[in-house]
């Protein structure tokens, strides 16, 4: 239970968030800055793994540390570490990769998805603390 508390809570709070930035900077900065190489639509069964696979690497990686120690400090850290490195990854590597890569993107990308993380971490700690979950 504790483990499915942590997960259910972090694709909820980490999808409402991302939704909500995607769908007011998507026009505002994406679609300016990247034009033509952004797709028409949103691509279904890739997004779908992504909301399923991230997650769990924020509940693994930041929550259940976080748990253990017994600190919600913690996972806001573990969770924005994870996000900077996971988002950094990924558009560092564009931007090393690909003809137009806007430094823009990438720098407000890290920020973006270390806050995003660490929100959907600390969820997930909170979840687990409210229904008296424990980890071993």
């Amino acid at each position: 239970m504790t483990y499915l508390a942590a997960y259910l809570s972090a694709i909820v709070i980490f999808g409402a968030i991302d939704a909500g930035w995607l769908s007011v900077m998507g026009n505002l900065v994406y679609r300016p800055l990247l034009g033509d190489l952004l797709a028409p639509t949103v691509r279904i069964a890739p997004a779908i793994a992504f909301y399923l696979i991230y997650p769990a690497g924020i509940v693994l990686f930041a929550a259940l540390p976080a748990l253990r120690s017994g600190s919600v400090v913690n996972a806001l850290v573990l969770g924005a570490l994870l996000g900077a490195l996971a988002y950094a990854t990924y558009d560092l590597t564009n931007q090393a990769t690909l003809r137009v890569w806007p430094v823009q993107i990438t720098l407000i990308d890290i920020a973006y998805g270390a806050f995003a993380s660490a929100l959907a971490a600390a969820a997930a700690y909170s979840a687990v603390r409210w229904i008296g979950g424990t980890v071993a």
